[in-house]
């Protein structure tokens, strides 16, 4: 079977996510539209779509299959020509994992890959922040309330090219500071986002304004009806508490209708994982790489 893999666009958003609608788990971060178009150029992405099913595979920095989406369970995976062919998936949903160890048996190695664990939260408990557990981050949103005379904003395309504004602001800052190939990547991708924002079916984000200035932004997907994903979230830490403040506030004036918010995975950083630990997530999606022997 050869798959015409092409560029992702949002041209074909609507198939993609017919896509995403047919898988039968709670899909991980990776895989909601904004990210895959957000992320697109620096590794190179391209999907092909077949038998209900959409293939994602990443060209750069090594060619390698992500896992494909749609009605996994209904696909005859031991008689797949890409699976033959390309060997190596990685991003794989866990329980993607367990189809594929029924199909394949001795003949597939599953290895777990903590490091794209997505983090997920009850959206409550981010909300009310109650108990011992969540004291430090009421407190820090205590202290921004009572510190700053600020508005909050739900995203709209109207206010774009000032969170882009603050957005290039907080980059040369921290790239100054903390120069990385990742932090670069980043924001290629959240400039990508952020300039297709009225572009990408049902994206959606708030902003944090103090003197009339954007201080803070969020940039958010629905993933089912029940769960929402944080792709982005940046502050100015000369505002304390800026963080807890976008955060909380988000969730309870945009989405307060989910049950479930994703935080997406730590990439191993271990500063990165602390933080996230901080906030007490309820679960987490596992991820795995998947090697056809």
């Amino acid at each position: 079977m050869q798959l015409n893999f092409e560029p992702i666009s949002v041209d074909r958003q609507i198939e993609y996510r017919a896509c995403l609608t047919e898988c039968p788990q709670l899909l991980t971060s990776d895989f909601s539209f904004a990210n895959i178009f957000g992320w697109a150029e620096h590794y190179g992405l391209e999907w092909a779509f077949h038998k209900d099913l959409c293939f994602i595979r990443q060209t750069k920095p090594e060619t390698i299959f992500w896992a494909p989406i749609g009605p996994w369970e209904k696909y005859d995976w031991p008689h797949c020509d890409v699976m033959q062919d390309s060997g190596k998936f990685t991003r794989v949903p866990e329980a993607l994992t367990r189809l594929w160890s029924v199909a394949y048996g001795n003949h597939i190695l599953i290895e777990e890959c903590r490091e794209h664990w997505d983090y997920i939260y009850s959206v409550e408990d981010l909300i009310a922040l109650k108990g011992k557990k969540f004291h430090k981050k009421k407190n820090l949103l205590n202290q921004f309330k009572k510190n700053y005379d600020f508005t909050y904003d739900s995203m709209t395309p109207n206010c774009v090219e000032e969170v882009l504004e603050m957005q290039d602001e907080w980059y040369k800052w921290y790239e100054e500071n903390n120069p990385s190939d990742a932090l670069k990547a980043e924001n290629r991708a959240i400039t990508r986002v952020l300039h297709n924002f009225d572009q990408i079916t049902g994206l959606t984000g708030a902003s944090l304004r103090v003197d009339g200035k954007v201080i803070a932004y969020t940039v958010a997907e629905p993933l089912c009806e029940d769960s929402v994903v944080i792709h982005f979230e940046k502050g100015d830490v000369r505002y304390k508490g800026v963080y807890q403040a976008i955060n909380q506030m988000f969730l309870e004036n945009d989405g307060a209708d989910f049950t479930t918010v994703n935080r997406e995975q730590d990439l191993g950083d271990e500063g990165l994982r602390k933080a996230k630990l901080s906030y007490n997530p309820t679960f987490f999606l596992k991820k795995f790489e998947t090697t056809l022997l």
